[in-house]
């Protein structure tokens, strides 16, 4: 079988385990410049070229490297949208929605943006100002007891650019995101284009202890709910949106191709536009619909795949880990491990976010410790290594192929060579070949 590797795949063979593949049932892939165009033209709410006027500038903020948006796609049908509203290209600026992630190299916005990568610059979250404020909307944790936060009013922090503009419209993917439920909407600028305030808050240990907050769900969750009221203090004023399917066909041989490549048979399910709220909640339905996977039982170890972009570095790779572990069905046995193949090019990540992740896993004695000690408060950014943390008090998590082996026993994490490796002969496994594009729920 194989399993993502960048932007290829690799072989996996465990003939001595008894092995279950979750593989979701995908969908039908659309064009994206034309399912953009369709969505465009029918938006839930007033179309763009009514939300805005002649004489407007305008900020589009759009994804960075770790969301694989087709956003040279999705530009050029808002750009052609707001033409016809009287809006020329020089009163366009494009606002790369990095939150804490390193910028975007020169190469890397002339592919991802293509003819417009001229009009985009990286947002630096340390070069932010306040724009307002949002009630926290404070809630239960997990233990259903007060979280301490009702009534706690959140400080808004905005790209100048963007808090500068008459008109904000953003890009944007919709996936399973571990706190969000799903990704998109309002979250490309609101986090994307916003300060360490809301990130931080967002992402703190009271947000993420939060009922409700959890891979998948979109409804009820605190996290979307904070990240929605952002969206509107900040006047997002149009959002235009892909969900994508799984991977597609990697665990099996039959679908192996000359060079192997990865299957591109996932692509663009579809696209919404409008009202961010609205589009978060359409093309999550999609999404799900897409992704989710019935399993039952429990599993000496999980095999997740993960691939390009998300197997550039650890912080971003330890998602597909989080995702098995944390989401709506745990499959894993008491003491059973999880195996990541990744590349990690970049090795922990070299972003703030990504070294502030390094910084508290490879300071910490265990994860215990870390845990307890990541309860008091951190920064933000580092809450992937408090996600991670959670992880590892219960399941040992191997990365294998890895350019950065040290990287991963630095983080309280086992580095092999392959993922035969990693897993003990007799085991049962669980292989999902697509960790960060799958939903399990319990069949």
């Amino acid at each position: 079988m194989r399993i993502p590797y960048g932007d290829t795949t690799i072989d996996v063979s465990l003939p001595e385990c008894d092995v279950t593949v979750a593989e979701p049932p995908g969908g039908e892939p659309v064009d994206p410049r034309e399912a953009a165009e369709e969505a465009i033209a029918d938006p839930h709410g007033p179309p763009l070229r009514e939300r805005v006027e002649a004489d407007d500038e305008v900020a589009i903020v759009v994804t960075d490297v770790t969301r694989a948006t087709p956003d040279d796609a999705l530009v050029d049908m808002l750009v052609s949208e707001l033409a016809e509203a009287g809006i020329d290209r020089d009163q366009i600026s494009i606002v790369v929605g990095l939150g804490l992630h390193r910028p975007m190299t020169d190469a890397e916005l002339r592919e991802g943006l293509g003819e417009y990568a001229d009009l985009a610059e990286n947002h630096d979250a340390e070069a932010v100002r306040e724009v307002g404020t949002v009630d926290g909307s404070g809630g239960e944790g997990s233990d259903g007891e007060s979280d301490g936060t009702d009534g706690e009013e959140v400080q808004i922090q905005l790209n100048p650019t963007v808090a500068d503009a008459d008109a904000v419209v953003s890009t944007g993917m919709v996936e399973p995101h571990q706190y969000a439920g799903f990704s998109g909407g309002a979250k490309t600028a609101a986090i994307g284009a916003g300060g360490e305030s809301l990130i931080g808050y967002t992402h703190g240990p009271a947000m993420l202890a939060r009922e409700g907050v959890r891979l998948g769900r979109a409804e009820g969750n605190p996290f979307r709910e904070t990240l929605d009221r952002a969206g509107d203090l900040i006047g997002l004023d149009f959002c235009l949106n892909v969900t994508h399917g799984p991977s597609g066909g990697l665990a099996s041989d039959a679908n192996e191709t000359s060079e192997g490549e990865r299957s591109e048979s996932s692509g663009v399910l579809g696209a919404s536009a409008g009202d961010h709220r609205a589009v978060v909640r359409d093309l999550a339905d999609t999404a799900r619909d897409s992704l989710s996977v019935e399993v039952e039982g429990s599993y000496d170890a999980v095999v997740a795949g993960v691939g390009a972009p998300k197997d550039a570095n650890l912080y971003q790779a330890t998602r597909a880990a989080t995702y098995v572990a944390l989401g709506d069905y745990n499959p894993l046995s008491k003491g059973g491990r999880i195996v990541l193949s990744a590349r990690l090019p970049e090795g922990a990540g070299e972003g703030t976010g990504e070294q502030r992740f390094y910084e508290w896993l490879s300071e910490a004695e265990n994860a215990d410790a870390l845990y307890d000690e990541m309860r008091r408060g951190y920064e933000a950014g580092a809450q992937r290594a408090f996600v991670v943390a959670r992880v590892l008090r219960n399941y040992d998590v191997y990365v294998t192929n890895s350019e950065s082996s040290a990287v991963v026993e630095d983080c309280l994490m086992h580095a092999r060579e392959s993922v035969e490796d990693a897993i003990e002969p007799g085991s049962d496994v669980l292989v999902v070949p697509d960790a960060l594009d799958t939903l399990l729920v319990a069949g």
